[in-house]
């Protein structure tokens, strides 16, 4: 299994994050990994998010990663930051050769057949299907996925909770980004905790 299949099967939600403060980071991590999401995906969207990546890292358990990256200097940014593993919204041949020189776990954003073929061309098998909804929901990524045996998918963007279960059944998916694991302000561990309980136990496929 290659170190990204490893990291999207670990949990059957991934929670896109936006940090916005840096003394938030270490109780939404501690909440989330205590509800059984380990893997958390800090978006590059704030000016927290470098050091929110570094500070959730102290917390036991959880897997931290770097989201919205979309050039190598944010790539090797994200690193030094101390990223387990990269997502980005789409994929270009310099991120991605960037990504595949720095040997992380790397997870592209593709919406089209040619995405997947660029990523197949960098030795890449596992892609973020970007944004989910608005790009034709599971019927396109069905169809998206017919050519591809090999490749495998984490559909994100417009997913809730009550979406979820139909993209993790279908056997191409091994996992789903979802924003509505935290909701926005300053966080309740408690609610945090209860929300990722009930992520974590959607069934995958």
């Amino acid at each position: 299994m290659k170190p990204i299949e490893a990291i999207m099967r670990t949990a059957p939600v991934i929670p896109v994050l936006v940090i916005d403060d840096v003394a938030h980071a270490v109780p939404v991590a501690r909440a989330l990994v205590a509800g059984g999401l380990r893997v958390l995906e800090v978006t590059l969207r704030t000016p927290a998010a470098l050091d929110a990546i570094t500070a959730m890292k102290s917390v036991e358990g959880a897997i931290v990663g770097a989201g919205t990256v979309t050039n190598p200097d944010e790539l090797k940014a994200a690193i030094d930051a101390g990223a387990e593993f990269i997502v980005s919204p789409g994929l270009t041949d310099r991120l991605g050769q960037a990504a595949v020189d720095a040997g992380i776990p790397f997870l592209p954003g593709t919406a089209c057949a040619a995405d997947i073929m660029r990523g197949l061309d960098l030795g890449l098998t596992h892609f973020k299907f970007f944004p989910a909804s608005t790009s034709g929901g599971l019927p396109a990524l069905k169809a998206l996925a017919a050519p591809f045996y090999q490749a495998r998918f984490c559909p994100t963007g417009g997913i809730s909770a009550a979406t979820a279960p139909e993209w993790l059944s279908f056997d191409r998916v091994l996992c789903v980004g979802g924003s509505w694991v935290v909701p926005k302000g300053a966080p309740d561990e408690a609610e945090i905790e209860r929300l990722a309980r009930e992520a974590s136990a959607l069934a995958k496929a």
